[in-house]
């Protein structure tokens, strides 16, 4: 897991997911860009969704910040609608 400044300064670098295709790419935060239903949230390949989302086919609302628990790193997302920014 990476130090928490460098999470919040992006660091090593930021990726934009704005379609319904699987990015998997290790990656420390995940930004919530506009309304977004996720189908995915991947922890070592594991779908962890329900983890971090308490209504998981709801959409989680514009600017919410999701991180890891436990020192792990997500390992992909997925979404069925709207656009996230991925902290590498």
């Amino acid at each position: 897991m990476a130090i928490a400044n460098s999470v919040l300064t992006a660091q090593q670098g930021t990726f934009i997911v704005n379609n319904t295709v699987a990015k998997t790419v290790d990656h420390d935060a995940i930004v919530v860009l506009e309304d977004t239903v996720f189908s995915a949230i991947r922890v070592a390949g594991t779908d962890v969704k329900s983890t971090y989302i308490a209504a998981t086919a709801t959409a989680v609302k514009a600017g919410a910040i999701i991180r890891p628990i436990n020192g792990a790193k997500f390992s992909g997302v997925t979404l069925t609608s709207g656009s996230v920014c991925l902290v590498l």
